[in-house]
């Protein structure tokens, strides 16, 4: 009984799912500050502001997923899961950035509103590609 006391209680998907909602919420308040700021307060080119931003939610996303989100991201070999996590958010990152740059153009996007509507959809795919492969690849536990 006391080693079940001293071990973490084993989140349900449901549990892991709001917390990764819920983290990834700040952390896209993160990444679209960060393009928001670079691309229409500075002037910077989308695929510049989209790459920082992107980058900058990302690298929060794993810190704080890593630590309350998956149990299964302390066990095991951590050097592997972290560059398995890098693989992942390569792809996502190609996957993101190139919905969002491929919805500008298509739609020859000038307003903030669509830059934003691009934004929100990129996310979101990238948002459920991540979870479905972080919890089922990666931080298994």
């Amino acid at each position: 009984m006391a080693e079940t006391a001293t071990e973490p209680k084993k989140l349900g998907v449901l549990a892991q799912l709001t917390r990764f909602i819920v983290i990834g919420g700040g952390c896209a308040v993160i990444d679209f500050g960060t393009y928001s700021l670079l691309l229409g307060v500075l002037g910077w080119p989308v695929w510049l502001s989209k790459s920082i931003s992107f980058i900058l939610g990302t690298t929060a996303s794993y810190i704080i997923n890593r630590k309350f989100t998956f149990q299964g991201a302390g066990q095991g070999n951590t050097t592997a899961k972290a560059g398995a996590f890098a693989v992942l958010y390569t792809t996502t990152f190609f996957v993101n950035m190139g919905s969002n740059q491929v919805l500008c153009v298509l739609f020859n996007a000038h307003e903030a509103w669509q830059f934003t509507l691009f934004w929100v959809i990129a996310q979101g795919l990238g948002t459920m590609i991540n979870f479905i492969m972080l919890k089922l690849l990666i931080f298994r536990d």
